[in-house]
């Protein structure tokens, strides 16, 4: 049986644990832990509600009395640690449709007295669809939000590793929104339209000072973002046809490199620095600049390969 020790031991994988990436980025080591945690038990508690509710559950003699009982005091340890947990990362807790169905499973000891057939099939992937966010309550709409803002930080820090620019633009930009949030704190429907707003631009990969320009050229974005990081302040100076020009021509250069090297991550990089050297050090006039830009460079590429991108 699980007790405090127990409940402390798993509390510390879950506590946040902040770091500060190269490019500034506020990074919480084990905020993927909590969410993989949140997501897996509100998996295992719908499937032991659902369980509860069929004859089939009972009838399987894989399945005795002891067995059930340890599943239900399981359920109210980690649904427990879930509560700590939300509490330690000053999380809102966020009783979905699904979760609030799991609290009530717990708060009552439910104990299956009598097994009823359904009339149809549920859909347990379809509820929720088709809500209309000006139907919510206030509650419902700030947890929405914070549901939003949560997932921003997963995708910022994880999906756009391979841009960034991106990166940085996007997490600069979700500092401000939450700011502004926390002045917005009576006005929840203005705070979720904000943050959904913003979760589209990322999901777009919309970077506001990135022209959309690049059509099925998926990486060359990351690489006019890299010229912008790499020039600062002088890229107002650069005009734009330009540097989507060079964009396009790494686009070009890399996907030849790969091509030719697809089998060796070295042999790739080392075509990628044959090939830019002569043409960034005419670019930016000198040899450590070049360098620092093929850098840029090849870590999208790499980052790239680590998705599984190319």
């Amino acid at each position: 049986m699980k007790n405090k020790a127990d409940m402390e031991q798993y509390r510390q994988v879950l506590i946040p644990s902040f770091r500060t990436d190269e490019s500034g980025v506020s990074i919480d080591d084990h905020q993927k832990v909590r969410e993989d945690f949140y997501d897996a038990l509100t998996e295992f508690g719908m499937c032991l509600k659902l369980a509860l509710s069929s004859r089939a559950f009972f009838e399987d003699g894989a399945f005795d009395e002891v067995t059930i009982q340890r599943y239900k005091r399981d359920l109210k340890f980690f649904t427990q640690l879930r509560a700590q947990a939300k509490q330690d990362a000053q999380e809102t807790v966020d009783f979905s449709t699904y979760e609030e169905q799991i609290r009530r499973l717990v708060d009552k000891q439910v104990i299956g007295q009598e097994v009823k057939d359904p009339d149809g099939v549920i859909l347990v992937g379809t509820l929720g669809e088709g809500e209309d966010p000006e139907d919510w309550s206030d509650e419902k709409t700030r947890s929405e939000a914070d549901v939003i803002k949560t997932r921003l930080r997963k995708t910022i820090e994880q999906d756009l590793i391979d841009d960034p620019h991106a990166q940085r633009v996007f997490s600069d930009m979700l500092k401000e929104a939450i700011a502004e949030a926390d002045a917005l704190f009576d006005h929840p429907g203005k705070q979720y339209t904000m943050f959904k707003d913003l979760e589209d631009l990322v999901q777009a990969r919309a970077t506001p000072d990135v022209p959309d320009r690049f059509e099925d050229r998926p990486r060359a974005p990351a690489y006019y973002g890299a010229f912008l990081d790499q020039l600062g302040n002088q890229a107002a100076e650069r005009p734009e046809d330009d540097l989507v020009e060079e964009a396009i021509w790494i686009d070009d250069t890399v996907n030849d490199a790969v091509r030719s090297h697809s089998i060796n991550q070295a042999s790739i990089e080392a075509a990628i620095k044959q090939a830019m050297l002569p043409r960034y050090f005419n670019f930016f006039g000198g040899l450590d600049e070049a360098n620092a830009m093929i850098e840029r460079i090849i870590g999208i590429v790499r980052a790239g390969a680590t998705k599984g991108d190319r």
